[in-house]
């Protein structure tokens, strides 16, 4: 990706972060999964990072923006059903990482920013027995992703 002439490293096209920020939870050919590590106020907060860079989701052609959206829609329900949050937050902003990636943010009532957005301003205090409880069930929601993902992978 260059910017004004200089090489601008994409924290989105990198396959590690440094330090670790994520855990890659699923990926195919076009694009991974990611659950988020450094948002401890919102442990079920997942991405979906197109692999190749581009920056607008115009940007891909009809067949991988259909996959891209399934995919999207697969971690959504994932969510859904295992968790039963209030509502799931979806957002592509990338004004920050011009890279194509959705965030998929499971939200509950008692979250520390809710009904604002994650990145809102704090209505509360988190609640850490409610805190355990979302930690402890993500391995399970990140193998029901992973099979989700598996699902898709004719798509």
């Amino acid at each position: 990706m260059k910017q004004g002439g200089d090489a601008v490293r994409c924290e989105l096209c990198v396959a590690e972060p440094t330090p670790a920020a994520w855990l890659l939870v699923a990926q195919d050919a076009r694009l991974r999964v990611i659950r988020v590590l450094d948002a401890p106020e919102f442990p079920a907060f997942y991405r979906v990072i197109w692999t190749a860079h581009v920056a607008e989701f115009s940007d891909l052609g009809e067949a991988d923006r259909q996959h891209c959206m399934a995919v999207v829609v697969a971690v959504e329900r994932v969510l859904r059903e295992a968790l039963q949050p209030t509502k799931i937050n979806l957002a592509t902003l990338g004004n920050v990482v011009p890279h194509l990636h959705w965030h998929v943010i499971a939200r509950f009532d008692w979250d520390s920013h809710f009904p604002q957005p994650v990145w809102g301003q704090r209505q509360r205090a988190s609640s850490v027995q409610d805190l355990a409880w979302l930690n402890a069930g993500l391995a399970n929601v990140d193998e029901r992703l992973r099979i989700a993902m598996d699902a898709l992978a004719s798509f």
